[in-house]
Formats: structure tokens, C-alpha cells, sequence
């Protein structure tokens, strides 16, 4: 009997751990119909336009390869954003310069550093 509740757990765990690695591309086209939603609430129609068209577009070539891939690339080009604007505030701090440009290469590189971390917590 206890061989039999571990089996059916197992696979119950299995079968959920497949159902969230395959949606991607649904819980993508779900946000966007989320945001169409959002639009039309507002009398946005420019922006349901458009949400329209990136959700047959998403349905059309949607695959977690694709999303992954893509996602991979916004976070390696963040990080590149992240580099440089340590660079330039090393720079700043090297040249001496006033506290206002350092400060404003700072904010800067916080910016980068938030952007970075949103990035990397999103599914896609």
C-alpha cells in the first residue's frame, strides 16, 4: 500500500513539473491577453491593436526554445549594460571628477543593476 501512494504521488508530481515546463508559451500568450484586457479597460485601442498582433504573432512561432534563447540574449545584453556603466563610474571616480557626474554614473548603474534583476526573474 505504501509502495502504491509514493508511485501515485510521483507521477502526480511528474505530470505537474510537465504541464510548467511546457508553458511558456501559453502563460506568454496569457500575459499578453492579460494586457489586451488591461487596454480595453482603458479605451486604449492603439495598444490592443498591437497587443493583438504580438499575440497572433506568439501563437503563430511561439517555442519555449525561442523564448528561452531570447531571454538568454536580453539577459547577456543587460549584463553587458551593467559592465559599461561600472566602467564609466570607475572612469568618473578615476578622473576626479565633481560628485554630481558621479553621482549621476551611479543612479545610472542602479538603474542597469534593476533592470538586469527584473530581467532574470521573469519566466521568458
Amino acid at each position: 500500500m505504501r509502495y502504491r501512494t509514493i508511485l501515485g504521488l510521483s507521477l502526480l508530481s511528474l505530470t505537474t513539473f510537465a504541464q510548467a515546463a511546457d508553458s511558456l508559451c501559453l502563460q506568454k500568450e496569457q500575459d499578453i491577453q492579460h494586457e489586451i484586457d488591461l487596454a480595453r479597460q482603458h479605451d486604449n485601442q492603439r495598444r490592443v491593436t498591437g497587443l493583438e498582433r504580438a499575440l497572433t504573432e506568439a501563437r503563430a512561432g511561439c517555442t519555449d526554445g525561442k523564448l528561452k534563447a531570447s531571454h538568454q540574449e536580453k539577459i547577456k545584453d543587460l549584463q553587458q549594460k551593467v559592465e559599461e556603466r561600472q566602467k564609466e563610474l570607475n572612469q568618473e571616480r578615476a578622473d576626479g571628477d565633481d560628485k554630481e557626474k558621479i553621482a549621476k554614473r551611479e543612479r545610472k548603474l542602479a538603474e542597469a543593476k534593476r533592470e538586469l534583476k527584473e530581467v532574470q526573474a521573469a519566466p521568458y
